[in-house]
């Protein structure tokens, strides 16, 4: 069972008084362990895809399931309950709280879902990415590359079967960002997690298990590797 499935999803906004359709009939299956970039140009479907698949947000028809759940199913605490177990994110513009610790920040979900005891895991989770030694420092007293670093543990830290990451490498020099992208194909492999990535990167797209090109909220063409 695949852990995401869209199926035949078509979601409408209102603007204006008027219907935009973000995303048009799209199916999408994502397999754990199994990386896939999002591409195409801004206003494509590739965030309202994203929002979908975090149950962020809910189709106008079709159906997104995740790990064999309908999220238009779900009430509010099966929702909470969803994306604090089963879904992970990363933002473009990393998120961390300044006032606190790199900890504190990886911490932070864990405590929110009612767990005690949490170091060990952050601990660990900061070992994963690297980041060994630096659990006391602020965000501000880290590079660019190095708070994607802690965001990227902050999403992985319970756990999850989904990770959503949403244009990771964006702020981020070519180095840095490819460093980035090495680390997530490495984790969605090592933790089998499923990954799916929205990208305007081409160095993103070459690393992925699957490309996946929206183009008017349709998929325009999906490529296997």
């Amino acid at each position: 069972m695949p852990i995401l499935s869209l199926q035949n999803v078509t979601k409408n906004y209102l603007s204006e008084g008027q219907a935009v359709r973000a995303l048009d009939e799209v199916s999408l299956e994502v397999a754990r362990g199994e990386l896939v970039a999002l591409v195409g140009r801004s206003g494509c479907g590739k965030s309202t895809l994203l929002n979908l698949a975090g149950a962020m947000d809910f189709p106008t028809s079709g159906a997104v399931v995740v790990d064999g759940v309908n999220t238009s199913s779900l009430r509010d605490p099966q929702l909470t309950r969803l994306r604090r177990e089963k879904i992970g994110f990363i933002f473009q513009s990393f998120q961390l709280l300044n006032t606190l610790t790199v900890f504190e920040n990886v911490e932070l979900p864990l405590l929110l879902a009612g767990r005690q005891n949490v170091r060990a895991a952050a601990r660990e989770r900061l070992a994963w990415v690297e980041l060994e030694g630096l659990g006391e420092r602020y965000p501000h007293q880290l590079s660019g590359g190095q708070m994607q670093r802690v965001a990227i543990a902050r999403a992985l830290v319970h756990g999850p079967s989904l990770l959503l990451a949403d244009e990771p490498t964006g702020n981020l020099d070519t180095v840095t960002g490819n460093a980035v992208l090495e680390l997530l194909l490495r984790l969605t492999r090592e933790q089998h997690t499923a990954t799916i990535m929205a990208t305007h990167s081409a160095e993103a797209a070459s690393l992925a298990d699957m490309v996946v090109r929206l183009r008017d909220g349709k998929i325009q063409e999906m490529m296997r590797r």
